[in-house]
């Protein structure tokens, strides 16, 4: 069981991750879920408010124990990096949600958690000959939204932030503008982290600010506007075509939704991010609704090249525009 005793080998990680730029790093204990979030998660599954997001049924042994998700692991190291912009769209543009300004995190998050890990292995090799660290650099699992693990809850079970009543990861004095990460390792430490408690309070600024009122005790996502435009596929319903006449302030969103980040009061703390990747273009920010509306799949794949939009596909994106901003 490859162990390091004590507090420096963690302080070391936490240390290489900020100066690599990421903006919080934990560590917690691989094991299964608690027991209130397994039930919790069921019975949002059981009722049917994932919408067709069936992929989130699947590998519930996995979802629900990180051990089973990579068989060895010790310890879940959480990360969370940076994506707030300095330069947003106007509000008299069609709006896009902010994570999706600059380049696909996926790939950007990934690689900057290979960086770190590689380094950090560096690190152990050069101050601890009773690690096997080629084994350690080799053996670890890194996780970006994809695989079937529960980031915010691992990110909370790290002591990185606690799980807002909008379900986001906030992280104290920072905000909830943050993609997450994961690190699975044999690697066991002594010291892991401890999780926070909620700093909600008595606050609801964030239900209040949901256009299609998905938020409550947990999140519908048949009725979530970041769901509906980015991961519903085919026509708007009746009641999901309504969403076009709820847009406040002439605020048209046509991909994906940040009403209740930006109504977070924790997020006036929100600092712009230093990864350039994650900055958006001039082409992307000077686009004006009529640009949009006779946007052609060429000009949708030059501008959205190595972006996570792509998830809506060409013809989704349009759909999101014909529906939504018909009345711009």
């Amino acid at each position: 069981m490859p162990t390091r005793k004590g507090q420096d080998i963690s302080n070391k990680l936490k240390a290489e991750a900020l100066r690599l730029g990421f903006s919080a790093c934990g560590l917690a204990k691989a094991a299964p879920v608690d027991f209130s979030h397994y039930d919790t998660y069921s019975k949002w599954i059981k009722t049917g408010k994932h919408a067709d997001m069936g992929y989130l049924e699947k590998y519930e042994e996995m979802r629900m124990d990180p051990r089973k998700l990579h068989p060895g692991s010790r310890t879940v190291i959480s990360l969370a990096l940076n994506y707030y912009p300095e330069k947003r769209l106007n509000n008299d543009q069609y709006q896009f949600a902010l994570y999706v300004y600059g380049k696909d995190y996926h790939d950007v998050m990934k690689q900057k958690i290979r960086e770190l890990w590689s380094s950090f292995c560096d690190q152990l090799d050069n101050t601890d000959s009773s690690i096997d660290v080629d084994r350690i650099r080799e053996s670890c699992k890194i996780c970006v939204d994809t695989a079937p693990i529960l980031e915010r809850y691992w990110a909370w079970k790290s002591g990185i932030g606690w799980i807002g009543r909008n379900k986001t990861l906030i992280i104290p004095h920072k905000g909830s503008f943050f993609f997450l990460g994961e690190i699975l390792t044999e690697l066991e430490f002594d010291e892991y982290d401890v999780p926070m408690e909620p700093h909600c309070g008595t606050c609801h600024k964030c239900i209040d600010a949901c256009p299609m009122h998905a938020l409550g005790d947990s999140i519908d996502a048949r009725l979530c506007l970041s769901y509906l435009t980015i991961e519903h596929k085919g026509e708007f319903d009746e009641k999901q075509s309504s969403i076009d006449s709820i847009n406040k302030k002439n605020n048209i969103s046509i991909y994906g939704c940040d009403c209740c980040q930006l109504a977070c009061p924790h997020n006036r703390a929100a600092l712009p991010t230093k990864v350039e990747e994650f900055k958006p273009s001039e082409q992307f920010l000077s686009m004006r609704p009529d640009d949009w509306n006779r946007l052609t799949k060429e000009e949708y794949q030059q501008l959205f090249r190595g972006s996570a939009v792509k998830r809506a596909k060409y013809e989704g994106l349009m759909r999101n525009i014909s529906h939504l901003g018909n009345h711009k």
